[in-house]
Protein backbone atom coordinates (compact mmCIF):
# COMPACT_ATOMS: atom_id res chain seq x y z
CA UNK A 1 0.00 0.00 0.00
CA UNK A 2 2.85 2.36 -0.10
CA UNK A 3 2.63 3.95 -3.41
CA UNK A 4 -1.42 4.78 -1.55
CA UNK A 5 -0.28 6.28 1.17
CA UNK A 6 2.49 8.18 -1.20
CA UNK A 7 -0.02 9.37 -3.77
CA UNK A 8 -2.89 10.79 -1.37
CA UNK A 9 -1.31 13.98 -0.45
CA UNK A 10 -3.64 17.27 -1.91
CA UNK A 11 -6.30 18.82 -0.38
CA UNK A 12 -8.43 17.27 2.09
CA UNK A 13 -6.98 13.36 0.91
CA UNK A 14 -8.42 10.28 1.35
CA UNK A 15 -8.51 7.78 3.76
CA UNK A 16 -8.18 4.20 3.00
CA UNK A 17 -10.49 1.46 4.51
CA UNK A 18 -9.44 -1.93 5.05
CA UNK A 19 -11.46 -5.10 5.63
CA UNK A 20 -9.85 -8.85 5.00
CA UNK A 21 -9.38 -8.48 1.20
CA UNK A 22 -11.62 -5.25 0.49
CA UNK A 23 -9.99 -2.05 0.41
CA UNK A 24 -12.10 1.02 -0.04
CA UNK A 25 -12.12 5.07 0.10
CA UNK A 26 -14.16 7.86 1.71
CA UNK A 27 -13.55 12.25 1.59
CA UNK A 28 -13.13 13.27 5.05
CA UNK A 29 -14.86 16.50 4.85
CA UNK A 30 -17.84 14.33 3.37
CA UNK A 31 -18.01 11.43 6.47
CA UNK A 32 -17.76 15.13 8.69
CA UNK A 33 -20.88 16.14 7.56
CA UNK A 34 -22.47 13.34 9.57
CA UNK A 35 -25.14 13.15 7.49
CA UNK A 36 -23.90 11.04 3.94
CA UNK A 37 -22.41 7.54 3.80
CA UNK A 38 -20.10 7.37 0.69
CA UNK A 39 -16.93 5.40 -0.97
CA UNK A 40 -14.99 5.03 -4.34
CA UNK A 41 -14.49 1.25 -4.51
CA UNK A 42 -10.90 -0.24 -5.44
CA UNK A 43 -10.06 -3.29 -7.44
CA UNK A 44 -9.73 -5.34 -4.68
CA UNK A 45 -12.10 -7.29 -2.66
CA UNK A 46 -14.25 -8.84 -5.01
CA UNK A 47 -14.80 -12.03 -6.88
CA UNK A 48 -14.43 -11.53 -10.29
CA UNK A 49 -11.42 -13.45 -12.03
CA UNK A 50 -8.82 -12.16 -14.67
CA UNK A 51 -8.59 -8.57 -16.15
CA UNK A 52 -11.52 -8.02 -14.18
CA UNK A 53 -10.27 -8.94 -11.17
CA UNK A 54 -11.10 -8.61 -8.18
CA UNK A 55 -14.28 -5.97 -7.81
CA UNK A 56 -15.22 -5.42 -11.45
CA UNK A 57 -18.80 -3.59 -10.55
CA UNK A 58 -19.93 -3.45 -14.32
CA UNK A 59 -22.43 -6.41 -15.96
CA UNK A 60 -21.12 -4.94 -19.47
CA UNK A 61 -17.70 -5.85 -19.29
CA UNK A 62 -17.65 -9.59 -20.10
CA UNK A 63 -18.26 -10.80 -16.28
CA UNK A 64 -20.39 -13.47 -15.03
CA UNK A 65 -23.30 -12.07 -13.64
CA UNK A 66 -23.31 -13.35 -10.38
CA UNK A 67 -19.67 -12.28 -9.55
CA UNK A 68 -20.91 -8.65 -10.35
CA UNK A 69 -24.14 -9.51 -8.03
CA UNK A 70 -21.97 -10.69 -5.18
CA UNK A 71 -19.47 -7.59 -5.64
CA UNK A 72 -22.62 -5.32 -5.44
CA UNK A 73 -23.73 -7.38 -2.13
CA UNK A 74 -20.27 -6.75 -0.88
CA UNK A 75 -20.40 -2.65 -1.67
CA UNK A 76 -23.92 -2.85 -0.03
CA UNK A 77 -22.49 -4.45 2.79
CA UNK A 78 -20.32 -1.58 3.60
CA UNK A 79 -23.09 0.65 3.17
CA UNK A 80 -25.73 -0.74 5.45
CA UNK A 81 -27.68 -1.20 2.16
CA UNK A 82 -29.36 -4.00 -0.51
CA UNK A 83 -28.32 -3.86 -3.97
CA UNK A 84 -32.11 -3.14 -4.33
CA UNK A 85 -31.53 0.34 -2.71
CA UNK A 86 -28.76 1.47 -5.74
CA UNK A 87 -29.36 3.53 -8.53
CA UNK A 88 -27.39 3.94 -11.27
CA UNK A 89 -26.47 6.05 -14.52
CA UNK A 90 -26.44 5.38 -18.05
CA UNK A 91 -23.34 6.57 -18.76
CA UNK A 92 -22.68 7.93 -22.05
CA UNK A 93 -20.27 11.26 -21.49
CA UNK A 94 -23.41 13.42 -21.53
CA UNK A 95 -23.77 16.10 -18.98
CA UNK A 96 -27.43 15.19 -17.80
CA UNK A 97 -28.12 15.14 -14.49
CA UNK A 98 -31.58 13.33 -13.55
CA UNK A 99 -33.31 14.10 -10.65
CA UNK A 100 -33.88 10.37 -8.56
CA UNK A 101 -36.42 9.11 -6.08
CA UNK A 102 -37.45 6.12 -4.05
CA UNK A 103 -39.51 5.11 -7.59
CA UNK A 104 -36.27 4.82 -9.33
CA UNK A 105 -34.69 2.47 -6.21
CA UNK A 106 -32.75 -0.44 -7.60
CA UNK A 107 -32.75 0.63 -11.29
CA UNK A 108 -29.23 -0.57 -13.77
CA UNK A 109 -28.87 -3.31 -10.81
CA UNK A 110 -31.51 -4.83 -9.56
CA UNK A 111 -33.91 -3.99 -12.86
CA UNK A 112 -34.16 -2.18 -15.70
CA UNK A 113 -33.61 1.55 -16.34
CA UNK A 114 -36.44 3.49 -17.60
CA UNK A 115 -33.97 6.15 -18.34
CA UNK A 116 -30.74 7.02 -21.07
CA UNK A 117 -27.88 9.07 -21.13
CA UNK A 118 -27.54 10.42 -17.55
CA UNK A 119 -24.51 10.80 -16.28
CA UNK A 120 -25.24 12.40 -13.16
CA UNK A 121 -27.81 11.87 -10.51
CA UNK A 122 -29.31 14.10 -7.39
CA UNK A 123 -31.77 13.46 -4.48
CA UNK A 124 -33.10 14.53 -1.29
CA UNK A 125 -34.23 11.01 -0.41
CA UNK A 126 -32.55 9.28 2.50
CA UNK A 127 -31.20 5.86 2.23
CA UNK A 128 -31.16 5.57 -2.18
CA UNK A 129 -27.29 4.79 -2.49
CA UNK A 130 -26.31 7.00 -6.08
CA UNK A 131 -23.96 4.86 -8.10
CA UNK A 132 -21.52 5.89 -11.28
CA UNK A 133 -19.09 3.95 -12.76
CA UNK A 134 -15.46 4.64 -13.54
CA UNK A 135 -12.03 3.54 -15.23
CA UNK A 136 -10.36 6.66 -15.63
CA UNK A 137 -12.83 9.76 -15.90
CA UNK A 138 -13.75 11.91 -12.58
CA UNK A 139 -16.10 10.83 -9.79
CA UNK A 140 -17.76 13.96 -8.88
CA UNK A 141 -19.35 13.95 -5.09
CA UNK A 142 -21.76 16.59 -3.93
CA UNK A 143 -23.39 16.80 -0.31
CA UNK A 144 -25.43 20.16 0.86
CA UNK A 145 -25.77 19.25 4.65
CA UNK A 146 -28.29 22.64 4.81
CA UNK A 147 -30.65 21.15 2.34
CA UNK A 148 -29.64 17.79 2.81
CA UNK A 149 -29.51 16.82 -0.58
CA UNK A 150 -27.02 14.80 -2.76
CA UNK A 151 -25.18 14.38 -5.92
CA UNK A 152 -23.18 12.01 -7.95
CA UNK A 153 -21.65 12.99 -11.51
CA UNK A 154 -19.34 10.82 -14.12
CA UNK A 155 -17.37 13.62 -15.70
CA UNK A 156 -15.33 12.62 -18.43
CA UNK A 157 -13.99 15.04 -20.98
CA UNK A 158 -17.05 15.27 -22.59
CA UNK A 159 -18.70 15.80 -19.71
CA UNK A 160 -15.92 17.93 -17.82
CA UNK A 161 -16.22 19.80 -21.28
CA UNK A 162 -19.70 20.36 -20.87
CA UNK A 163 -19.47 21.04 -17.50
CA UNK A 164 -21.70 18.51 -15.97
CA UNK A 165 -20.28 19.43 -12.77
CA UNK A 166 -22.11 23.09 -12.97
CA UNK A 167 -24.99 21.13 -14.23
CA UNK A 168 -24.92 19.16 -11.44
CA UNK A 169 -24.92 22.12 -8.65
CA UNK A 170 -27.80 23.95 -10.68
CA UNK A 171 -30.24 21.05 -10.36
CA UNK A 172 -29.66 20.75 -6.89
CA UNK A 173 -30.30 24.76 -6.55
CA UNK A 174 -33.34 24.55 -8.82
CA UNK A 175 -34.73 21.12 -7.22
CA UNK A 176 -33.45 21.68 -3.88
CA UNK A 177 -33.28 25.48 -3.42
CA UNK A 178 -29.37 24.59 -2.58
CA UNK A 179 -27.03 27.65 -2.42
CA UNK A 180 -23.64 26.89 -4.05
CA UNK A 181 -21.91 28.27 -1.35
CA UNK A 182 -23.11 25.83 1.56
CA UNK A 183 -21.98 22.68 -1.24
CA UNK A 184 -19.39 20.67 -0.23
CA UNK A 185 -17.96 18.70 -3.25
CA UNK A 186 -14.93 16.32 -4.12
CA UNK A 187 -13.13 15.14 -6.97
CA UNK A 188 -12.23 11.54 -6.85
CA UNK A 189 -9.50 9.51 -8.03
CA UNK A 190 -9.13 9.26 -12.00
CA UNK A 191 -6.00 9.91 -14.98
CA UNK A 192 -4.02 12.15 -14.00
CA UNK A 193 -2.59 15.29 -16.41
CA UNK A 194 0.55 13.46 -16.93
CA UNK A 195 -1.35 10.41 -17.91
CA UNK A 196 -3.96 12.16 -19.94
CA UNK A 197 -2.99 12.91 -23.63
CA UNK A 198 -5.44 14.10 -26.27
CA UNK A 199 -5.83 15.34 -30.15
CA UNK A 200 -6.23 18.66 -31.01
CA UNK A 201 -10.26 18.29 -31.56
CA UNK A 202 -10.41 17.56 -27.64
CA UNK A 203 -7.55 20.77 -27.16
CA UNK A 204 -9.94 22.70 -28.91
CA UNK A 205 -13.11 22.05 -27.24
CA UNK A 206 -11.39 22.94 -23.54
CA UNK A 207 -10.05 26.03 -24.80
CA UNK A 208 -13.36 26.95 -26.21
CA UNK A 209 -15.27 25.90 -23.29
CA UNK A 210 -12.70 27.55 -20.31
CA UNK A 211 -11.68 30.79 -22.71
CA UNK A 212 -13.14 33.27 -20.36
CA UNK A 213 -11.92 31.60 -16.71
CA UNK A 214 -9.56 32.53 -14.69
CA UNK A 215 -6.05 31.94 -14.92
CA UNK A 216 -4.44 29.11 -12.60
CA UNK A 217 -2.59 26.35 -12.95
CA UNK A 218 -2.91 25.18 -16.31
CA UNK A 219 -4.79 22.41 -17.45
CA UNK A 220 -3.97 21.97 -21.59
CA UNK A 221 -0.05 21.38 -22.03
CA UNK A 222 1.66 21.25 -25.54
CA UNK A 223 3.26 18.15 -26.40
CA UNK A 224 4.08 19.28 -29.98
CA UNK A 225 2.73 16.73 -32.99
CA UNK A 226 -1.05 18.10 -32.42
CA UNK A 227 -0.66 16.02 -28.89
CA UNK A 228 -1.38 17.59 -25.58
CA UNK A 229 -1.84 16.43 -21.59
CA UNK A 230 -5.08 17.03 -20.06
CA UNK A 231 -5.50 17.82 -16.46
CA UNK A 232 -8.86 16.79 -15.55
CA UNK A 233 -8.96 17.14 -12.13
CA UNK A 234 -8.14 20.81 -12.21
CA UNK A 235 -10.51 21.22 -14.93
CA UNK A 236 -12.78 20.33 -13.07
CA UNK A 237 -11.87 22.59 -9.70
CA UNK A 238 -12.68 25.56 -12.33
CA UNK A 239 -16.21 24.22 -13.10
CA UNK A 240 -16.59 23.53 -9.51
CA UNK A 241 -15.64 26.88 -8.85
CA UNK A 242 -17.41 28.80 -11.60
CA UNK A 243 -20.73 26.83 -10.35
CA UNK A 244 -20.47 28.89 -7.02
CA UNK A 245 -18.40 25.98 -4.94
CA UNK A 246 -16.23 27.53 -2.70
CA UNK A 247 -12.89 26.47 -3.32
CA UNK A 248 -12.26 25.59 0.88
CA UNK A 249 -15.60 23.26 0.31
CA UNK A 250 -13.30 21.20 -2.04
CA UNK A 251 -11.59 18.17 -1.91
CA UNK A 252 -9.19 17.22 -4.48
CA UNK A 253 -6.80 13.79 -4.60
CA UNK A 254 -4.17 13.11 -6.88
CA UNK A 255 -4.91 9.34 -6.72
CA UNK A 256 -4.18 8.39 -10.88
CA UNK A 257 -6.19 5.16 -11.95
CA UNK A 258 -3.92 5.14 -14.78
CA UNK A 259 -0.69 5.27 -12.64
CA UNK A 260 -2.09 2.51 -9.38
CA UNK A 261 -3.48 0.12 -11.97
CA UNK A 262 -2.78 -2.74 -9.47
CA UNK A 263 -4.96 -0.91 -7.46
CA UNK A 264 -7.83 0.27 -9.50
CA UNK A 265 -8.89 0.05 -12.97
CA UNK A 266 -7.77 1.98 -15.86
CA UNK A 267 -8.98 1.78 -19.12
CA UNK A 268 -5.49 3.58 -20.58
CA UNK A 269 -3.39 1.20 -18.40
CA UNK A 270 -5.13 -1.87 -19.41
CA UNK A 271 -6.15 -0.84 -23.00
CA UNK A 272 -9.54 -1.49 -22.10
CA UNK A 273 -9.18 -5.16 -20.78
CA UNK A 274 -11.03 -4.18 -17.28
CA UNK A 275 -13.42 -3.72 -15.10
CA UNK A 276 -15.51 -0.96 -13.41
CA UNK A 277 -14.93 1.09 -10.72
CA UNK A 278 -17.77 2.49 -8.65
CA UNK A 279 -18.80 5.72 -6.38
CA UNK A 280 -21.51 5.56 -4.35
CA UNK A 281 -23.65 8.15 -2.29
CA UNK A 282 -26.05 7.99 0.66
CA UNK A 283 -27.88 10.34 2.76
CA UNK A 284 -28.27 8.82 6.07
CA UNK A 285 -31.65 8.16 7.35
Amino acid sequence: MEIIRKNMVTGRGLTIHRERELAWLTFPALEETGIVSHLFSTRLGGVSQGYLGSMNLSYARGDAPENVDENFRRIGEILGKERADFVSTDQTHTANVRKVTGADRGKGITRERDYQEVDGMITDEPGLVLSAFFADCVPLFFVDPVRRAIGLSHSGWKGTAGKIGRVTVEAMEREFGSNPSDVLAAVGPSICGSCYEVGEDVAEQFRAAFAQEEQGRPFLTERGGGKYLLDLWEANRRVLREAGILQEHISMTDLCTCCNPQFLFSHRASGGKRGNLGAFLMLKP
